[in-house]
């Protein structure tokens, strides 16, 4: 769950533009794609559940919603002069904001602790125990020692070390 040099140098010039936006930036994704390059951004805000509801430019009524058009919006305009200006980018890039969904990607270990009990996808660097995707019920996040444990089978527990996830998100279950 490391960040590319790349991607982390844009995390760090995206981040102050998306907080003047008042929300929060959960990750970015940087996909260099030969001439045209994506670089994705996903923003989310707690949910304020004793708001009152409102009307939202569109006529819906929000109750204390996170993230909506709006916000991203927002941080579109926001984002994208700001890239204008220090034109991190060589060439063509596409910018896409949203929020992390449903089936929201991790991309720090912090972000997981507020899943446990959670079902999650994860795709790894190396395998362990033979494999490098599992879908397991994350049991624990030890952010001091970098690991989490999830629970693969009934009663089956693997510790794995977060430096060694490619890739993590939620499964989203009703």
């Amino acid at each position: 769950m490391k960040l590319s040099n790349k991607s982390q140098a844009l995390y760090d010039l995206i981040a102050p533009a998306v907080a003047a936006c008042g929300v929060d930036l959960w990750g970015i994704e940087f996909l260099p794609q030969g001439k045209r390059s994506l670089l994705r951004i996903f923003i989310d805000k707690p949910i304020d559940e004793s708001a009152e509801p409102v009307l939202n430019e569109e006529g819906e009524v929000e109750q204390g919603r996170g993230i909506g058009v709006e916000d991203c919006v927002r941080v579109t305009q926001q984002v994208g002069a700001m890239l204008d200006v220090h034109d991190p980018i060589s060439g063509e890039y596409a910018l896409e904001v949203s929020s992390p969904g449903w089936d929201r990607p991790f991309f720090q270990l912090s972000q997981m602790s507020g899943y446990i009990g959670h079902q999650v996808a994860l795709r790894l660097i190396a395998a362990v125990e033979n494999r490098r995707k599992f879908q397991a019920k994350l049991l624990s996040v030890d952010l001091e020692n970098e690991m989490i444990q999830v629970e693969v089978d009934a009663r089956h527990m693997i510790e794995i070390d977060s430096n060694n996830i490619d890739k993590a998100n939620l499964i989203y279950q009703d």
